[in-house]
């Protein structure tokens, strides 16, 4: 290499250390902003503060019982069956909806010889709301082995019950406006029953068929001869207008036939009659014939 072709080396190297110092200076040694968010991301992610409310797409969502990011966790689906408060096992009664706290402190009061003898005694449950036990008072079934055994024995008669004239046969009243007291002169009706009878009638919407009476537990079938419908006029909702959730509060509807009613509207509009509805497995003829007396379009 002559002297010429060296000169012209040696400015090249200088001009290019020149630049490359120029270029560091001109950053001041920081990071670049791709590796800076990077880190600030990082630093958000470590302290919980990276985003609010829902994480990203889909049925997601943050514990909110922590400030510190734990993870996503799916939502909840819940689940209605028949279910005994005694025998359930964790993964039932998770899948009924309740909460795993929850849970364990049924199983607490089972270890320490709890009992749950009747549907009043479960809604006792510490932090079980009432919406909740509205929800899974219709599938609660207690064993008889469980019930008290003073139930073997009949109870001492108090002097206004023994004094209580009984309807004869043939006699009857009518089911939708008797009160307690009316109730308690049908053979094998007592205080018990009459009350029932009154709670569960408002709890349907009012009877339309002294067969309803078949839905309060244990409920004695000698007893239903002394009753009779009278110009019912149930309670009706209007299933066109309700959301999924007012749906589900109404005692002939659960989860699946109030998500079906969602679906067929937002596909095909308004329903005409429940017979829009009997493609689905949930709304069988049966179904539809009890349903139908309480709703409206």
């Amino acid at each position: 290499m002559n002297r010429n072709d060296r000169r012209t080396a040696l400015t090249a190297m200088v001009i290019g250390t020149l630049a490359l110092i120029g270029l560091w200076l001109t950053n001041g040694g920081e990071q670049t902003p791709v590796v800076e968010q990077q880190h600030k991301d990082s630093i958000q992610q470590r302290n919980g503060t990276y985003g609010k409310g829902y994480y990203g797409k889909g049925n997601y969502r943050k514990h909110a019982s922590t400030s510190m990011t734990v993870g996503e966790v799916p939502m909840r689906h819940t689940e209605e069956f028949y279910f005994d408060p005694n025998t359930a096992d964790s993964t039932q009664l998770m899948r009924l909806g309740l909460p795993a706290w929850m849970v364990r402190n049924i199983y607490r009061y089972r270890a320490r010889g709890g009992v749950y003898r009747s549907k009043r005694d479960f809604a006792q449950t510490y932090g079980l709301t009432k919406k909740d036990f509205l929800r899974l008072e219709p599938y609660i079934r207690i064993s008889d082995d469980y019930q008290s055994a003073a139930t073997l024995f009949p109870k001492e008669v108090s002097d206004s019950v023994r004094h209580t004239v009984k309807l004869k046969e043939g006699e009857r009243i009518a089911l939708n406006t008797a009160d307690t007291t009316q109730l308690m002169r049908v053979p094998g009706i007592g205080s018990y029953y009459a009350k029932e009878i009154v709670r569960h009638g408002k709890w349907i919407g009012g009877y339309v068929s002294v067969d309803q009476l078949d839905e309060i537990e244990g409920f004695p079938q000698s007893a239903k001869q002394y009753f009779v419908i009278s110009n019912p006029t149930p309670k009706r909702v209007n299933i066109n207008k309700l959301s999924l959730q007012q749906l589900r509060r109404h005692p002939y509807i659960n989860y699946y036939m109030a998500k079906t009613i969602v679906d067929y509207r937002r596909l095909h509009g308004d329903i005409k009659s429940l017979q829009d509805l009997r493609f689905s497995k949930d709304f069988t003829e049966d179904v539809i014939r009890r349903l139908e007396p309480y709703v409206e379009y």
